[in-house]
This record gives C-alpha cells, structure tokens and sequence, in this order.
C-alpha cells in the first residue's frame, strides 16, 4: 500500500490531499478516513488504498501511521511542577469557597483572575 503525509485537509468541506512518497498528489476525502478521526493535521503519516476518482488519484481505506505530535503536549509542564499548581490552586479556591459560604462573590477583577487561573491550569492538564 502506498504512504504520504496529510498535505491539507479543510475539515469544514471534507477533504484534502495526501503528498504521496512517489511525489503524486491523492485527493482524500473525510469518508476514507478511519473511525474517530475528523480531521488529520499536516504532516500526519499515513497508509491507503488508491482508486481513480472522477479528477484523478483519490485515497481509500486511509490507516494512520504516526499522527503528528501535540504542540501543547510537547510543551506540557513537568508533572512535578503541575502538582506544586493544583495545590496552589486549591488554596485559592478554598479562601473563594470560605468566602462565598459568607455570602460574599469575589469583586469583577478578582473573579475575572480566578476565572482565568481556572482555564490555564485546566489548559495546561489537557495538554
């Protein structure tokens, strides 16, 4: 079976192209492409069965080899520094949870950094 890597794929229209090792260029549609995978990344390794469609070569059976590594994951925090963040997180949200058991909401400001505290470290443990 032939090999490429993802040139493009427009995820809203449902296609793209494969640049094949041979050099050829494959149309590859979203249907040829394996269960769970909406949308390859450039640059992703892939195997495929090959047919002439209606404007040339278009990719079948589409197998992923090596997906393209996560630039998020890539620059993930180590695990040991994560673990020193949650803990200073969870102080924080302990003096907000005394707080509102007061009946008093954190001031606009306030609440806008604790929201946006919230989202880095959850950013950051998706990765």
């Amino acid at each position: 079976m032939p090999t490429g890597k993802v040139k493009w794929f427009d995820t809203e229209r449902g296609f793209g192209f494969i640049a094949s090792d041979e050099g050829d260029e494959v149309f590859l549609h979203a249907s040829a492409l394996p269960a769970g995978v909406a949308s390859p990344k450039p640059g992703t390794r892939l195997e495929f069965g090959v047919a002439d469609g209606r404007r040339g070569p278009q990719a079948l059976s589409v197998k992923i080899l090596d997906p393209v590594p996560s630039i998020a994951k890539a620059q993930r925090k180590p695990a040991d520094d994560m673990a020193v963040i949650v803990e200073d997180l969870i102080k924080v949200l302990d003096k907000v949870g005394n707080d509102l058991r007061r009946g008093r909401y954190p001031e606009k400001a306030t609440g806008e950094k604790y929201a946006a505290l919230l989202r880095a470290v959850a950013d950051s443990l998706e990765g």
